[in-house]
């Protein structure tokens, strides 16, 4: 069964959320590591598990961890619903298809392996001789760690993930009082996007590790949230203030994918990141580009993103929003006397705000 490698990564997450600490299957392969005694688990089952499966017996009873762990006992695998819901079978000999290439040698892990590969739905190895329980989905084998050891690095990308989001508010800051003053460079631009590339993925990181954590990531999922709050708008915001206009230009979730299938090695490259945005080809780094005004519109209060979208059309630059009176900004659809002093007022202390903070 031929499966999609982001296919595969969907379906390992959704695996690893189910047997994270703190569910009824985790607590259930738990007890058959401490009993020293291995499993072979299958989660789910159509016509083609049912054709490589031989022997053993029906069951159809509720999941339980400690049915689970009696059900070790013996030999063969056991096979469960894909929602964990329902033990179906037990002491079931599998026989997928020996062709099937594995670079495991064990036989129940190799088993797994092939099962894995052939069926399409995930399989757990518990190893009694290694103490150790593996998930193979698809072509992707994950060893389970002890929570600890995953909290252990969780914490150290997570404290990472605060330098540079630290980093991340100074640039941006930078890049709003240079807005402001019509001194915008594509150096300036590419180093914000990077900066909200490099946090993304390090949250994207974390996120994993609070997924395979269960409930004992409940905080460092608070901690994450509290940081990258704001973020993912931040990256669509850059991208449409500075998108190139032209019939081949790209969107701006085109763009951004783009720029997320940069490696690490070009990513800390601003001309590589300015080259992927559309802003040269990346030599001219000092070259002067002018903001739409989508940021700062924003982070004006209770202004809706359809009359954002009409304010940006309407003006077209940041620099003629900021010199527009109310006046000028009524003659916006969707904009009257009250909405046109909001944004006048706003726009004015963001500017004062942004200003000062860059030279106090």
């Amino acid at each position: 069964m031929a499966v999609d490698r982001d296919d595969d990564t969907l379906r390992l997450r959704a695996t690893l959320a189910s047997i994270a600490p703190g569910t009824p299957l985790r607590d259930g392969l738990e007890r058959i590591l401490r009993g020293r005694t291995g499993a072979l688990i299958v989660l789910g089952t159509d016509r083609v598990v049912e054709s490589i499966a031989t022997g053993g017996f029906d069951l159809d009873v509720p999941f339980t961890a400690t049915g689970l762990r009696e059900l070790a006992k013996m030999d063969g695998a056991i096979i469960i619903d894909k929602d964990v819901t329902r033990i179906l079978k037990a002491a079931v000999h599998l026989m997928p298809d020996h062709t099937i290439p594995s670079d495991e040698t064990g036989t129940r892990h190799r088993t797994a392996d092939r099962v894995a590969r052939q069926t399409g739905f995930p399989v757990i190895s518990v190893s009694q001789s290694m103490q150790i329980i593996a998930a193979y989905v698809g072509e992707t084998r994950h060893v389970l760690e002890e929570a600890g050891q995953i909290l252990s690095r969780a914490n150290q990308a997570l404290a990472t993930l605060e330098r540079y989001k630290l980093r991340l508010d100074e640039v941006s800051s930078t890049l709003s009082a240079l807005e402001i003053e019509d001194l915008v460079t594509v150096r300036d631009v590419a180093v914000v996007a990077q900066r909200l590339e490099m946090v993304t993925r390090i949250a994207s990181e974390i996120e994993d590790y609070v997924l395979e954590l269960g409930t004992d990531g409940r905080l460092l999922s608070l901690q994450l949230e509290e940081l990258v709050t704001g973020v993912d708008a931040e990256r669509e915001l850059v991208i449409r203030d500075y998108l190139p206009s032209g019939r081949r230009t790209k969107s701006p979730e085109q763009l951004l994918e783009r720029l997320g299938a940069l490696s690490p090695t070009e990513l800390v490259d601003p001309a590589s990141a300015a080259r992927v945005l559309g802003l040269g080809n990346g030599e001219h780094l000092d070259g002067a580009v002018t903001p739409r005004g989508y940021r700062l519109l924003a982070k004006v209060p209770r202004l809706p993103s359809s009359v954002v979208d009409r304010l940006v059309e309407h003006f077209g630059t940041l620099q003629k929003l900021l010199a527009a009176s109310i006046e000028d900004l009524q003659l916006v659809e969707g904009v009257g006397e009250l909405r046109a002093k909001s944004v006048r007022e706003g726009l004015s202390r963001l500017a004062e705000s942004t200003i000062l903070e860059r030279y106090v």
